[in-house]
């Protein structure tokens, strides 16, 4: 188990390393939205984990190393709040809470979304 959740937790780091780049590529926008959209679809997966788990088609040692490991390893929380904070003491003070809240929101959305349709298909 602590070995996959090293794997993945490193399969995890370079998808959110392949991802932020893919989307900063094609942003300049100030505000965080690759780190936001890393955050919200990694909380989705981890919902849809979670549904899978509940369905008893994951087992739970699945669902740790799933959701610890390669979601860990993916999503970012402490990235989006530096980012929060580097907004705030450049002034931007609209667009550090509105991306705290956004990405709070939205991650908890995407996660309770996740858990609710894997519910219905399992």
């Amino acid at each position: 188990m602590i070995v996959g959740l090293f794997l993945l937790g490193g399969v995890g780091a370079a998808a959110r390393f392949w991802v932020d780049g893919a989307i900063r590529a094609r942003r300049s926008d100030p505000m965080p939205v690759a780190t936001m959209t890393i955050n919200v679809v990694g909380s989705l997966l981890i919902g849809v984990l979670l549904g899978l788990q509940l369905g008893g088609v994951l087992a739970p040692d699945g669902f740790a190393m799933l959701a610890t490991g390669f979601c860990g390893g993916f999503t970012t929380f402490s990235t989006a709040m530096v980012e929060a904070a580097r907004l705030l003491q450049d002034g931007d003070v609209r667009r550090a809470w509105g991306s705290v809240a956004l990405t709070l929101v939205l991650s908890v959305a995407a996660a309770s979304a996740g858990v609710a349709v894997t519910s219905v298909l399992t």
